[in-house]
């Protein structure tokens, strides 16, 4: 019996040294967790009958290091949780690897190609539906541009013009300032602002739209300020561009808030227009909170999805499937799934990823003591055999 007992020791120790090694091998392995082989008694009734390896498990809850990558779709959960994805044949399978791309069809996939699932784009506050996430990659449409933000102050030290106003006369007007505007197609065009001081407390403000001449015939809009230089009232500040070219006719407000009549050098603080031409799809990148922005050609962005992480109530009972993804069951309970920072998912590190979470240090230990025991048992047998050795001479 010594030599089962001794025997299964050694085999024992060489499924030990399998985990061992493959924890090792796998030192750099993204969202890699360690194994361990457990060991368990082997009992002939009442009588010790050896050892053997009676399960291995895998260190999930213990995370790995963040090592920063600086890609774009790279992500590392800080946290409890899993990335989720669909596999070729329907498996929903949860992974710490957070290596993403998009695929021909514009669908975000993780680093073996499987489905990410996420949330859609948001809709009146609230997330989308969940499922595949679609990147679109072809161009946004053109933005017409109704309002424009004008900030300035209207220098106290100006003269009124001793002539009447005409914009191809510089001195018939005291500062003239420029916007861009789009139409409904994207086209872009210049609206210009002709300030002219009225009287002590009005400045009238003449439009042009790409250049054309304006004279003291036309509609202006008037701005009032009170003896302190702030301003009180604005009328007239639309201005009407004609339809043209394919583009239908537009509106522009424009919005003098926060504008004042203080003594010493005019000065424009903010000139911000809305709306913008067509953009062609540049890259996508992941934020912090999940949300996948695309990016286009006219620097506009807009979020197109969300992914979603994976919380469960026994995390360790997961059954693997690879060295790095695993598949529930009904020991690990359902996924509970949320947005990254919600409930009780982690939130995201971008532009890095999750390391391996193998301690080099004590697996070198473990592989010292694996050999101690090997040597161990190995004396077991060398021992045995010589007593029977000794006992067959002695026959």
């Amino acid at each position: 019996m010594s030599f089962d007992i001794a025997l299964s020791g050694i085999q024992a120790i060489n499924e030990q040294l399998n985990t061992v090694s493959n924890n090792i091998a796998n030192a750099a392995t993204y969202g890699f967790k360690a194994g361990r082989a457990n060991f368990a008694s082997v009992m002939a009734g009442t009588q010790p009958n050896g050892v053997e390896i009676g399960s291995v498990t895998q260190n999930i809850s213990q995370n790995g290091s963040t090592q920063t990558t600086g890609r774009a779709l790279d992500a590392a959960i800080d946290g409890r949780g899993f990335f989720v994805s669909v596999n070729a044949q329907g498996t929903t399978q949860y992974s710490r690897v957070g290596i993403f791309s998009t695929d021909a069809k514009g669908v975000l996939v993780d680093s073996n190609g499987n489905k990410v699932q996420g949330y859609g784009p948001s809709k009146n506050g609230a997330l989308g539906t969940m499922g595949d996430v679609q990147v679109p990659t072809g161009q946004i449409p053109a933005v017409a541009t109704t309002g424009i933000a004008y900030t300035g102050n209207m220098s106290a030290d100006w003269t009124v013009p001793t002539t009447g106003f005409d914009s191809t006369k510089s001195d018939s007007y005291n500062m003239v300032k420029q916007s861009i505007v789009y139409d409904s197609i994207g086209t872009q065009h210049t609206l210009s602002q002709y300030f002219v001081k009225k009287d002590a407390d009005t400045v009238n403000v003449f439009y042009s739209m790409d250049g054309a001449a304006v004279d003291a015939t036309a509609s202006s809009a008037e701005l009032k300020f009170d003896t302190t230089g702030q301003l009180t009232s604005t009328t007239g500040n639309a201005v009407t561009f004609p339809a043209a070219n394919g583009a239908d006719a537009g509106n522009v407000t424009i919005d003098y808030k926060g504008t004042t009549r203080f003594a010493g050098e005019a000065a424009t603080t903010t000139n911000r227009s809305d709306g913008y031409a067509s953009g062609s799809f540049v890259g996508v990148e992941m934020a912090a909170d999940g949300s996948l922005v695309a990016k286009y050609s006219n620097d506009q962005s807009q979020v197109v999805g969300t992914v979603a992480l994976a919380t469960f109530a026994n995390e360790g009972a997961l059954s693997a499937i690879s060295q790095t993804s695993w598949v529930a069951n009904a020991e690990s309970g359902a996924a509970l799934i949320n947005p990254p920072g919600v409930g009780l998912s982690g939130k995201l590190s971008t532009g890095a990823l999750e390391g391996s979470n193998v301690d080099i240090t004590s697996e070198l230990v473990g592989l010292m003591t694996s050999q101690r025991n090997y040597q161990a048992n190995s004396k077991v047998l060398t021992t045995e055999n010589q007593m029977m050795q000794a006992l067959m001479q002695a026959l």
